[in-house]
């Protein structure tokens, strides 16, 4: 664990390698030094339909969602959550929206199977 999930406005891969900053925030989550290398999973999620007040669709943005399971200080979370913005604000500026949220999963009702032995 963790998972980090980026949500984005389709529009922004018209503007940024949507690979290589996924890759730039999963690094930041590894040289965290809170997780094992090998828990540290990263995705994206690209959204083709949202809405921002009254702009509707008009506005880009680009949200990180870290879960990961609880246990850790609220003062490592806010320096993961600020050095995901700093990658984020130095990538892609130019999106109008950039959001961080770190959330905690409850350890006692996580359930976990993996089958990697073959990779």
């Amino acid at each position: 664990m963790p998972n980090v999930v980026m949500e984005y406005s389709n529009s922004i891969e018209e503007r940024i390698n949507t690979q290589a900053l996924l890759e730039d925030l999963h690094q930041v989550t590894i040289q965290s030094g809170l997780f094992e290398i090998q828990d540290v999973k990263s995705r994206t999620l690209r959204t083709h339909h949202w809405l921002v007040g009254d702009l509707d669709n008009e506005v880009d943005f680009i949200h990180i969602t870290v879960e990961l399971l609880d246990g850790r200080t609220d003062e490592q979370k806010l320096a993961l959550a600020q050095s995901l913005m700093a990658t984020l604000q130095a990538k892609a500026s130019f999106v109008a929206s950039l959001t961080v949220n770190i959330r905690d999963m409850d350890r006692k009702c996580f359930q976990k199977v993996t089958n990697l032995s073959s990779h």
